[in-house]
């Protein structure tokens, strides 16, 4: 059993906020940290981007998954907005708890929510998928970090490079385009970027060495 990191892709007209994003120009829709995808607070906060404020809190009026909500503070075009949300919106920020996972990211790609997600295990991807299905999301996995796989892979990473990989991996460092640079990482971990840039490529280097030089030797005997 290992936790792990997964990327999934939720659509249904009941989630919640998700009429609103419909009937917004190129609002962006993005949960406070650590505040906004808890359960059982009462209201929920998220930064939204947008042009045009009165339009949005047009579209939230007619969301049918939303009770009430409060614009809190507005900083240009960014505010911090408290929501409440109808009784018969589906909440799938719950069902991530319900599982003991943590929502590490929501983004909006129009009426499609972007989560990325902390799992304890498999099983937890499975209830989410589970609960999808029985709520009638539509749910599609983008990619999963299983974190065993890095300590099966080379026990003799040390732990400040074992910290490094899987740091990187969840900002986004490796990814296509990247989504952190190298300096971000570093200020994550409170160190220099040449100093992380020399644990992560110690670290790869001996991923590599047993992922790879070591498989070959033992093909070539």
């Amino acid at each position: 059993m290992s936790d792990l990191t997964a990327t999934i892709r939720v659509q249904s007209p009941d989630l919640a906020l998700t009429e609103t994003v419909a009937n917004t120009d190129a609002a962006t829709i993005k949960p406070v940290s650590s505040a906004g995808t808890a359960p059982n607070l009462g209201a929920y906060l998220f930064t939204v981007r947008t042009d045009d404020f009165e339009q949005f809190e047009t579209a939230l009026e007619r969301d049918h998954t939303i009770d009430s909500f409060e614009r809190v503070v507005e900083r240009g075009p960014e505010a911090v907005y408290s929501f409440q949300y109808d009784s018969e919106a589906t909440v799938f920020s719950a069902a991530i708890s319900a599982v003991n996972g943590v929502s590490l990211d929501w983004t909006n790609d129009d009426t499609v929510w972007i989560v990325r997600v902390w799992l304890p295990d498999r099983e937890a991807l499975e209830s989410l998928w589970d609960y999808a299905v029985e709520h009638d999301v539509e749910f599609t996995l983008d990619r999963v970090y299983d974190y065993a796989g890095i300590d099966e892979a080379d026990s003799a990473l040390t732990k400040d490079q074992r910290e490094i990989l899987l740091l990187a991996l969840e900002m986004g460092y490796f990814e296509e385009p990247r989504t952190a640079t190298l300096s971000e990482v570093a200020a994550e971990l409170g160190i220099s970027q040449p100093a992380a840039g020399g644990r992560l490529r110690r670290g790869l280097r001996r991923l590599v060495e047993s992922a790879v030089a070591a498989p070959a030797e033992k093909l070539r005997d």
